[in-house]
């Protein structure tokens, strides 16, 4: 057996890769049950060190409080060229067969996470990997750890157009709650999920309603597919891309359980374009987004005025609202997060066709 088969057995005998959900919502309070993941996609740290794992295949979202929590102070820059070869070496397979879904930076360590499948389609194997400043992949065990996990009522089902991955398209943690947008099988099938942490039983979402100027009606059914949280004007609001591609602020506190939410649409970026990530920093004294397209580059928009900005509710040809900027350097950005005030980390398709992890400076 090679060095990386024999890595990828012991991580699965030892359960830093788990398979088989159980039925109750809170089981993971009881420590002889062992929590485990059916799939691992959208991540998002909470407070001292916990990190929210997305779980589309069982309709969930797990806690894991990681216990990393190290003062980072200035995060130390983490670049590894070729990750997913490397992460495809670690569990004794081939770098095709490995799919990288999400990187987010702990805050309280400066340490990247990664959710990632070994393997193709639904028989795919989730495992959760950390990377340092050093480049050195580890392995994210629960076994120790506290884990709790909720339910979402009334995930969507994929099948037809609805992919397992619309379940939960991305999630933040924001004034004690877990937001989870993504698809239910509801009226309004696009929604975002307000969750208490610690976790409660969880309650019926909130259905969003936006008008998409590219295809010039209101829409109900397109999912987000990345968000920020972003105060304006002393109020909580989502910043939420759209394929094709609106971008839209929501009221946080108009979350409420069964509500039917109504969305601003302030920008029109571009239509034949998938939002993939996005963060929000702060450069010379102005906040800006930095959001990463499938095929319209990353774009980096200013945030001033989009607390005053008019809703756009008529079709636009092209783009319209708040304006953009391309940043010509990075190309072929998947994933991006935080990493210091003047850095973030980026997640980078190479000329080579590898994935390479990189830290750039915020643009």
């Amino acid at each position: 057996m090679s060095q990386g088969m024999m890595r990828s057995a012991a991580i699965l005998a030892t359960g830093f890769v788990i398979l088989g959900f159980g039925a109750s919502a809170r089981a993971a309070d009881d420590k002889k049950a062992k929590p485990a993941l059916e799939s691992a996609s959208a991540l998002a740290f909470g407070p001292n060190g916990v990190l929210f794992v997305g779980d589309t295949k069982a309709g969930m979202v797990v806690a894991i409080e990681t216990g990393d929590t190290r003062a980072a102070g200035e995060a130390a820059p983490i670049n590894v060229a070729n990750i997913n070869g490397a992460v495809a070496d670690m569990l004794g397979t081939k770098p095709q067969n490995i799919s990288i879904n999400d990187v987010v930076v702990n805050p309280a360590s400066g340490r990247a996470y990664l959710s990632v499948a070994r393997g193709q389609g639904p028989d795919a194997v989730p495992v959760l990997l950390s990377v340092g400043s050093d480049g050195k992949l580890a392995e994210v065990s629960i076994d120790a750890a506290k884990v709790t996990k909720t339910a979402l009522p009334n995930p969507a089902k994929a099948g037809g157009r609805v992919q397992r991955t619309d379940v939960i398209t991305d999630i933040a943690f924001v004034d004690g709650k877990v937001l989870v947008a993504g698809l239910s099988n509801e009226e309004f099938a696009s929604r975002l999920v307000a969750l208490k942490y610690p976790f409660e039983d969880a309650s019926e979402g909130a259905g969003i309603e936006i008008f998409h100027g590219a295809h010039g009606r209101v829409e109900t059914n397109s999912p987000v597919r990345t968000f920020v949280p972003y105060a304006l004007k002393d109020q909580t609001y989502i910043l939420a891309a759209y394929t094709c591609t609106p971008l839209v602020k929501i009221p946080v506190a108009e979350l409420q359980p069964g509500a039917k939410v109504k969305g601003t649409t302030i920008a029109e970026l571009g239509n034949r374009n998938k939002p993939l990530d996005m963060i929000v920093y702060t450069k010379d004294g102005k906040d800006f987004l930095l959001l990463a397209n499938s095929n319209r580059g990353v774009m980096k928009i200013p945030t001033e005025g989009a607390a005053t900005a008019a809703s756009i509710n008529k079709r636009v040809a092209d783009t319209e609202g708040l304006k953009y900027e391309t940043i010509a350097a990075l190309k072929d950005v998947l994933q991006l997060d935080k990493l210091s005030a003047t850095h973030a980390l980026i997640l980078a398709r190479s000329a080579e066709g590898s994935l390479d992890l990189k830290t750039i400076d915020l643009p």
